[in-house]
């Protein structure tokens, strides 16, 4: 197989999840809706939390971070996939190819440390609820975010300039609907054992660390909260953790059900269906997950809401007495 030099390469071509021709207008369709519905969703959840004061808490602090993650994570391959799918040409720049790589990894690592530091949040919060305003101070919080902000840019910066001093061969197809890191080094003709090693400390570090700190936290959260003697009690110590618990669950549970998928099956095409349990739905879902099982969220959104209304029922007022007048 013919090499080409590293710095000749001009595009790389995504597959995509089906080369069916009928089927492009209603994948276009499809991934157009979750992409709005994942756009607007996390919007409207950070503007409640921007809004209402009474939001104005460490917890919901990490949530609007989760929201503007999630809507960045989406933007990093969706839009690239309907152009694609609308254009019906299926390339992407080697440039291009780099940078969802780079960003893909970012925003990946990212959601990982945000829902370890709000499962840390719940832990102060049910177990040490005398010091939670001390522990997880304004301060703290920004430090926690700045940390896995720097930690995760490194990674995604090492990756990508590792792939910088690959060499591609001339078959340049990528069985996936975006440029996936495992995918794009099994195209180089050079070695790629660096770059694979660092892969899987890398993966094993983000899946280990981040998800023990989560299971540590919920075993001490579960401990305390079987002490608490009235049903009640318990019941709201629980409530107040159920929807980032499933936002976790179904965050993990994607993730680890496309890695179980991808060692019993050796289709890329199939791997690349399933990640779209991983790399699209979950971002899409949790802002659903928030405003139905969070009374706060519910609330704030309801006065969002009515306030919007308001605007525009002052804004028709005033068009219609402008036009009273002219």
């Amino acid at each position: 197989m013919k090499l080409e030099n590293k710095t000749g390469i001009a595009e790389f071509l995504l597959l995509g999840l089906s080369e069916d021709a009928e089927l492009q207008s209603l994948l276009f369709g499809l991934f157009l809706t979750i992409y709005l519905v994942t756009v607007l969703g996390n919007l409207f959840i950070i503007l409640a939390v921007t809004s209402d004061p009474h939001l104005h808490t460490p917890m919901y602090f990490f949530l609007s971070n989760l929201s503007f993650n999630d809507i960045c994570f989406s933007t990093t391959t969706v839009p690239k996939m309907l152009v694609n799918l609308q254009t019906q040409r299926k390339l992407i720049s080697y440039t291009g190819c780099l940078a969802q790589i780079c960003f893909g990894l970012f925003f990946a690592g990212l959601e990982n440390c945000l829902l370890a530091a709000m499962a840390y949040d719940r832990y102060v919060a049910i177990c040490q609820p005398l010091r939670y305003t001390v522990v997880m101070n304004p301060c703290f919080c920004g430090l926690l975010i700045l940390l896995s902000f720097f930690i995760n840019v490194v990674d995604a910066l090492l990756h990508s300039l590792m792939v910088l001093q690959l060499s591609f061969c001339t078959d340049l197809e990528i069985p996936h609907f975006f440029c996936e890191l495992a995918e794009v080094l099994k195209l180089a003709c050079s070695s790629t054992l660096i770059n694979n090693i660092l892969l899987y400390f890398v993966v094993g570090v983000y899946g280990g660390v981040p998800l023990s700190g989560i299971i540590f936290s919920y075993t001490q959260i579960a401990s305390s909260v079987l002490r608490i003697p009235s049903a009640g009690g318990k019941y709201k110590a629980f409530s107040t953790c159920g929807s980032h618990l499933s936002v976790v669950s179904l965050f993990y549970g994607t993730g680890l059900g496309v890695n179980i998928l991808s060692v019993f099956t050796h289709s890329s095409r199939k791997t690349a269906v399933a990640s779209v349990m991983y790399i699209v739905f979950p971002q899409m879902m949790n802002p659903f997950i928030y405003s139905l099982r969070n009374r706060d969220i519910k609330v704030s959104l309801r006065k969002l809401t009515l306030d919007l209304d308001d605007v525009r029922h002052l804004n028709m007022m005033g068009e219609e007495a402008s036009d009273a007048n002219n």
